[in-house]
């Protein structure tokens, strides 16, 4: 797994590559920059002037090698300097002289309110503050941050945008970045949705710090990547049948949202699982029967809502909560399987609404069970946050302090486990923001847990794949066109990428 570092991390990390490679401190810097250099060029054409800010610390430093670079390659660079009440850096200094010496780079310097006026067509290169800033932006710095978000030119952050901090909520002004260009490894707040306008589209760039100084620092955070998927999985043998890759109940339905139930059982079948039974009401026998012929069936006796779940005995897991409904008998059902089914198992949905009107059931939940809340439903079930690293705090407390696992939906979902990790996803896209795509996870998740795969391996797997078949139909779509079908349709899709 990609470990994602703090900012005091990642200045070990740089002072460790320093002291063993050996490398200086400015060539490293000079290493950052290269790399810098060479994503911005493949992004961006020289026929876009570019105008870099720079600050007085070592991202100072790196902007004003990267316009020493991009000059090098005939772009039309500006550089302007941040003066005010603090003192510069070797780094910033070394290189200021290097710039300096070449005389076809203008380089003007910011001490008061005149600041340079920005076409739409230039390219804002930020490297005013990185990760070494602790405390708020203001004076004459947040006067020219928020003179640059005023101008609609595409803005680029060296290794963190101005005024973000890495790991704690941001406070005040911040650049609003396009794009961000960023050092070794994603940083944590680039994860969370208040920083989207900050922070923009990011990718991590290596720069060639110590790898084997990086595999030993301690790290409960990580990005999951296509790598991870493949090692976790186990190849079929040739003499395996049915039986060896679970049976699945799925406990879904109501009248109105039967579809809830197709698409998530349909969803397990297509993600491995031996066998699938679904228990409906009665309503759904029609629809499941003619939607699904490859799924068995239990009717509840209720036509139109769950009140009674038969035997759970020859099972090896269960999903609940797909367009269940939280009717009072639908509750009672809950309850009674929480009860008495002590295998893990996966609750979703209306099942987790219906714990969150019954908070005291949560002690009957299994141990390893996975609970798959979008945010309102995290909130509901456990309360508000103040923010997403408050929020993140409480998701490992409660995964740790009951041994569940808890998958939070989001544009990086974050799985915690019961040992206190938590797993941010990589793949997916807007697209997916749309009714049933839920449905479709829990299934893929559940047959993964029916399959014998560990309830963390169940809920990375289940997450990853869900996004990469939506991104695969992110291909013949849009963003506005994906429906919970296309992404059933792109499951086999994802497998193939995954495992080729």
């Amino acid at each position: 797994m990609k470990k994602i570092l703090s900012a005091v991390q990642i200045r070990e990390a740089d002072q460790f590559t320093i002291a063993h490679e050996p490398v200086s401190s400015n060539e490293l810097m000079e290493r950052a920059s290269k790399a810098f250099t060479k994503i911005f060029c493949k992004q961006f054409t020289s026929a876009r002037p570019v105008k870099i800010f720079c600050g007085p610390g070592n991202n100072g430093g790196d902007g004003l090698a990267i316009a020493r670079m991009l000059s090098k390659k005939n772009y039309d660079v500006q550089v302007y300097i941040l003066q005010s009440d603090f003192s510069f850096s070797e780094e910033f200094k070394m290189n200021e002289e290097k710039l300096l010496l070449k005389n076809n780079i203008p380089v003007h310097y910011i001490s008061d309110g005149n600041f340079p006026f920005i076409q739409e067509r230039d390219i804002i290169i930020d490297a005013l503050f990185g990760t070494g800033l602790s405390r708020p932006l203001d004076g004459l710095a947040e006067a020219l941050v928020k003179h640059i978000n005023e101008f609609k030119s595409t803005t680029v952050a060296v290794d963190i945008p101005s005024g973000v901090f890495a790991d704690s909520p941001t406070a005040g002004t911040a650049i609003h970045a396009d794009y961000t260009f960023t050092f070794e490894s994603a940083k944590l707040s680039f994860l969370f949705p208040e920083n989207y306008e900050y922070v923009g589209e990011w990718k991590a760039i290596d720069i060639g710090l110590d790898k084997n100084f990086i595999n030993e620092i301690i790290s409960h955070q990580f990005l999951i990547q296509k790598k991870d998927i493949a090692n976790i999985f186990r190849p079929r043998k040739k003499f395996d049948h049915k039986g060896v890759y679970g049976h699945a109940l799925l406990i879904a339905g109501s009248s109105g949202k039967m579809g809830a139930a197709l698409l998530s059982a349909s969803a397990c079948l297509k993600s491995g699982a031996g066998l699938v039974t679904v228990h409906i009401p009665r309503i759904g026998n029609n629809i499941l029967q003619t939607g699904l012929p490859d799924a068995m069936l239990t009717l509840d006796d209720h036509e139109n809502c769950i009140t009674k779940i038969p035997s759970t005995d020859s099972f090896t897991t269960i999903a609940i909560g797909p367009g269940l409904g939280i009717e009072i008998l639908t509750q009672q059902a809950l309850v009674n399987l929480l009860s008495r089914f002590r295998k893990p198992m996966v609750i979703d949905a209306d099942a987790l609404n219906i714990l969150s009107l019954n908070k005291g059931w949560m002690e009957y939940i299994p141990k390893n069970s996975i609970l798959t809340p979008h945010p309102k439903e995290f909130e509901r079930l456990f309360g508000k946050s103040a923010n997403s690293f408050e929020r993140l705090k409480k998701q490992i407390e409660i995964s740790s302090r009951q041994k569940i696992v808890i998958v939070l939906k989001g544009a990086h979902t974050c799985i915690t486990s019961t040992n206190g990790e938590a797993f941010f996803n990589t793949t997916g896209n807007p697209g997916m923001a749309k009714g049933g795509n839920g449905d479709v996870l829990t299934g893929m998740i559940t047959a993964f847990l029916a399959q014998g795969y560990t309830s963390e391996q169940a809920a990375i797997m289940g997450v990853y794949l869900h996004g990469l078949a939506g991104n695969l139909a992110l291909r013949n779509e849009t963003n506005f066109n994906i429906t919970a079908s296309d992404l059933l349709n792109h499951i086999p899709d994802a497998f193939k990428k995954v495992l080729s």
